[in-house]
């Protein structure tokens, strides 16, 4: 359109040239002109008409009009055809997986520091502009568990060192109202609290770090800061601290554990066996576990008040967790004691000096002052000694009942029950062999089954006379 527009313009300009020249064209001659413009556009519009249409157009004349020749540089921008990409390779890129490996690939034979720190180095050094960073820091904080340096602070400063410096920092008030990166915030806050989870103060490294990649008014800078404010507060609150490297043989955890349940200082722990290996008259070779208990002199005091005609119970596994790792103990106890039975004994007031057990305040009481209160009170009985044991059935168990007698005779005469749940070895056989019990039928199931076989023999004996 822009050239039959021109040569309009060109064609008005040879005609206003003409008659200030003074010359006069007959009629016919300006017709053959201005027919001739007409043509020349309807030309040039069927010429940019042809230009988007691969082939060649003929105007009314039956002239063969030429379609223009693009440039070559065109030709490379043409638009490629995509190639179909399987849906499980796209999640795969996206996902954790390539991060993985990279880890799997570095550390084959040992998984150690220097291992973890190899890997780091090996992903900085692989792209200046650290793309993937994101998912990659995830996946270390995954793998730290693995590689035994979950509560190293080096590590951790290390991991914040492979985010790009200076590129996440908000540069006006705008930005930082509306979450200036979120998704590389996110990331930087979970690095620390895993931080948090494991109890790691970070130090002026990490602060440094924090600045140079969010910035002051940043997300993790103000975790951080949190972080130094709240750690000191709670560091020393816990009345009860759980060590942070707690004891691999088995004997001195049990130990550990029943002391931090007895929660009385003249409590005894007593070792009734050690784990061993003995070997049988038929030969066969049995693997003996240890047995741990506690006791406290209040507790065999209870024990020897205790009414023979009422049995006791052995109960359990009952868990415990320690940072990391759960304990499982069982207890021997009583039911509660019947109301009818209950005496009530005088308080002695030099029991407790600190804390009185008995208050006999006469204070005048006012008209809306209540003297009834309505307290829930649970009654639970009397918990007479604890133990813990790697193999908890009945014939362990029993070992340490007999070994409490030595100090306790009454238990020779009272009745022990035992109620007895799913131990710590069952639960491991079960985590192992988690396909068997997919297969296995329901208790319940299991039982309606059985009840009606039985039916199914006495409906043939009562036909027959027969008691079943």
């Amino acid at each position: 359109m822009k050239c039959a527009r021109c040569l309009l313009q060109l064609q008005g300009l040879r005609l206003q040239g003409l008659r200030l020249q003074g010359l006069q064209l007959p009629g016919l001659q300006l017709q053959g002109l201005q027919g001739q413009s007409a043509r020349s556009a309807a030309q040039h519009g069927a010429l940019l008409q042809s230009s988007s249409q691969p082939h060649m157009l003929r105007n009314t004349q039956h002239q063969v009009i030429r379609r223009f020749h693009r440039s070559p540089i065109n030709d490379k921008n043409q638009p490629v055809p995509a190639e179909f990409i399987d849906e499980d390779d796209n999640k795969k890129d996206k996902s954790l997986v390539i991060h993985d490996d990279l880890f799997e690939q570095v550390a084959r034979e040992t998984k150690t520091k220097a291992t973890f720190n190899k890997v780091v180095e090996v992903f900085i050094k692989q792209d200046v502009r650290r793309r993937g960073h994101v998912e990659f820091i995830y996946a270390a904080l995954q793998k730290m568990p693995e590689f035994g340096v979950e509560r190293d602070l080096a590590v951790y400063n290390k991991l914040l060192d492979v985010f790009p410096k200076e590129v996440f920092v908000p540069r006006n008030f705008i930005q930082i109202m509306f979450n200036h990166y979120p998704r590389q915030q996110e990331c930087g806050v979970q690095l620390l609290e895993q931080m948090e989870c494991y109890g790691i103060m970070p130090n002026v490294d990490t602060k440094v770090l924090l600045i140079q990649i969010f910035g002051v008014k940043g997300h993790p800078v103000r975790k951080y800061q949190r972080i130094l404010y709240w750690f000191p507060k709670f560091k020393h609150t816990n009345p009860y601290p759980v060590p942070k490297n707690l004891p691999e043989d088995p004997v001195d955890l049990a130990r550990l554990s029943l002391a931090r349940i007895a929660d009385d200082r003249d409590a005894k722990v007593t070792v009734y066996q050690l784990a061993c290996t003995d070997i049988t008259e038929s030969g066969e070779e049995i693997t003996l576990p240890h047995v741990v208990g506690i006791q406290s002199p209040s507790q065999m005091e209870l024990l020897a008040q205790h009414n023979p005609s009422r049995p006791v119970f052995v109960e359990g596994p009952f868990p415990l967790w320690l940072r990391d790792k759960c304990v499982y103990y069982y207890v021997l106890r009583a039911d509660p004691v019947p109301p009818e039975e209950k005496v009530e004994e005088p308080y002695d007031p030099e029991r407790s000096l600190a804390y009185p057990l008995q208050l006999d305040l006469d204070l005048d009481r006012d008209l809306g002052d209540e003297e009834s209160f309505d307290v829930e009170d649970l009654d639970e009985g009397e918990v007479f000694a604890m133990c813990m044991t790697s193999q908890g059935d009945q014939a362990v168990l029993n070992q340490w009942v007999s070994g409490l007698q030595q100090n306790n005779p009454i238990l020779g005469r009272v009745p022990t029950l035992f109620r007895l749940e799913q131990g710590p070895r069952e639960l491991q056989g079960a985590h192992k062999t988690k396909s068997d019990h997919q297969h296995r039928p329901d208790p319940q199931t299991q039982r309606e089954e059985e009840e009606e076989e039985v039916s199914v023999e006495e409906e043939p004996r009562r036909s027959q006379g027969m008691k079943p």
